[in-house]
């Protein structure tokens, strides 16, 4: 009878052991597609930023050779839309 339950003892601990191991391979399998994910995110955000700050920088390029070209068009067409926003303001 002694025999029997350490065997069963050592089927416990098998049983243990494997369950440890399942749960730590698992983790580590969270861990590692976790790191992957936030690589890809930083990637795609380190992109966004780049073309964000390429079509920043050609957009103020083209309003100042405009506005260099045509400075009294550019005076004329600020004026017009401060006045409007300062009529859209004052009816409210």
């Amino acid at each position: 009878m002694e025999r029997y339950e350490t065997g069963q003892e050592n089927a416990g601990q098998e049983m243990k052991s494997a369950a440890r191991s399942t749960v730590q391979t698992a983790k580590d399998q969270l861990v590692q597609k976790g790191q992957e994910a936030a690589n890809r995110l930083s990637g795609a955000l380190n992109d966004a930023k780049t073309k964000i700050q390429e079509s920043t920088t050609a957009g103020a390029k083209a309003t100042d050779r405009a506005i260099r070209e045509h400075p009294y068009e550019a005076i004329g067409i600020a004026f017009g839309v401060g006045v409007l926003i300062g009529v859209l303001i004052n009816r409210r």
